[in-house]
């Protein structure tokens, strides 16, 4: 990871966050906690999913973070790569289906250009 790009995130940068708003960052560090707990889904299968959705999201803090926590809860590497596989399935989905947009548009500029050539 480039440094200058994506410093780390270490205790500075923790004690500053804390010092400008600490009142959003405990409220921050409560749902967190409360939305990685285990419930209708496990610890693991949720870090799966975040794994995944830091990739589309490329958030390389989340990515290195959140591909640690699943590790450490018991994922395994073919789970992650597996979890990276469909998130990059999913991306490359979302840009097939959005070009009905691009479709739908040029159908539109055959349809106007139809009706003033008549």
């Amino acid at each position: 990871m480039d440094e200058s790009l994506y410093p780390h995130a270490g205790a500075e940068v923790a004690r500053k966050r804390r010092e400008l708003a600490p009142q959003p960052l405990d409220a921050f560090k409560a749902f967190s906690a409360s939305v990685f707990a285990d419930g209708a889904l496990n610890g693991k299968t949720k870090q799966l999913i975040a794994v995944a959705v830091a990739h589309v999201t490329q958030c390389p803090y989340c990515i290195r973070g959140h591909t640690q926590a699943a590790l450490k809860a018991g994922a395994s590497e073919q789970e992650i790569m597996e979890a990276i596989w469909v998130a990059a399935e999913m991306r490359a989905g979302g840009a097939y289906a959005h070009s009905a947009l691009a479709i739908d548009t040029m159908l539109q500029a055959h349809q106007h250009a139809g009706s003033a050539a008549a």
